[in-house]
């Protein structure tokens, strides 16, 4: 898909709490002056248009003065997630800023492992509804189940007591979605998707939150959204920082490919 018509959506209100850290991780050194940010701005600019960053209120003034260049150049825009309701709750609380491209790439904000490669394939790929990097790992911390005829049925989350199976295929922290998809004589938008699934979405067994993963098998199953899978082999890339042992994994792939 062109660039132009690409927009990088992160949430980002997460704080590196685990880390012992009051700033969101976005903003976390993994080397000298370098942040998560900066790692997920260069592997992003080369694909898309613009970057859209939701942060909290805690987070927005500081997120601001760092990538205050950005921001006045206007490839860079900033929005607050007032209420921590989930990703799907900050991913489409921004869709006025998001809306006008033809698709979104959402990537997690404190995905430093990611690599350009996959970034460039994910986007080389997409064409029409979504598209997944799916990688198998030996204990996925969330799984995606697809049958026979490459339809997504089901994510099951650890975070919400899911019993995840070894060897099953886990995202890498990156989505790309069309904005809308033309079926016949109409276009359905992503964010009335979105809506028409709040109807009916349950909450999370632990979080309480309309989790934005179980979206994406309605969209497949339910509302038939052609999925296209774009095969990752490296487990790594499928690393958020969270812990101390993240962090430190994050600076070494940071200086591997540096």
């Amino acid at each position: 898909m062109p660039a132009e018509r690409l927009c990088a959506v992160i949430p980002a209100a997460g704080r590196g709490t685990r880390l012992g850290l009051d700033i969101p991780k976005i903003m976390v050194e993994i080397a000298d002056g370098v942040t998560v940010w900066h790692v997920l701005h260069e592997r992003l600019r080369p694909y898309v248009e613009h970057v859209h960053v939701v942060m909290s209120p805690h987070g927005e003034g500081p997120f601001r003065a760092l990538a205050a260049e950005q921001i006045a150049a206007g490839a860079v825009s900033v929005s607050v997630q007032d209420r921590p309701t989930g990703m799907g709750g900050a991913i489409f609380g921004a869709a006025p800023h998001w809306e006008a491209h033809g698709a979104i790439l959402v990537v997690w904000g404190d995905q430093a492992g990611l690599s350009p490669e996959t970034v460039g394939r994910v986007v080389r790929a997409h064409e029409k509804g979504f598209t997944l990097p799916l990688v198998p790992m030996d204990d996925p911390y969330v799984e995606y189940e697809l049958d026979d005829a490459g339809t997504l049925v089901r994510v099951r989350q650890s975070r919400e007591g899911d019993e995840c199976r070894p060897g099953g295929l886990s995202d890498v922290g990156v989505f790309c979605l069309s904005t809308g998809l033309s079926t016949g004589l109409s276009t359905e938008g992503l964010r009335e998707e979105w809506t028409r699934y709040l109807g009916e979405a349950a909450v999370g067994a632990r979080t309480g939150e309309v989790n934005f993963l179980p979206f994406l098998p309605y969209l497949s199953r339910e509302r038939n959204w052609p999925l296209t899978v774009v095969p990752v082999t490296d487990p790594d890339e499928a690393r958020g920082v969270n812990t101390a042992d993240d962090l430190e994994f994050a600076r070494r792939a940071h200086l591997r490919w540096a």
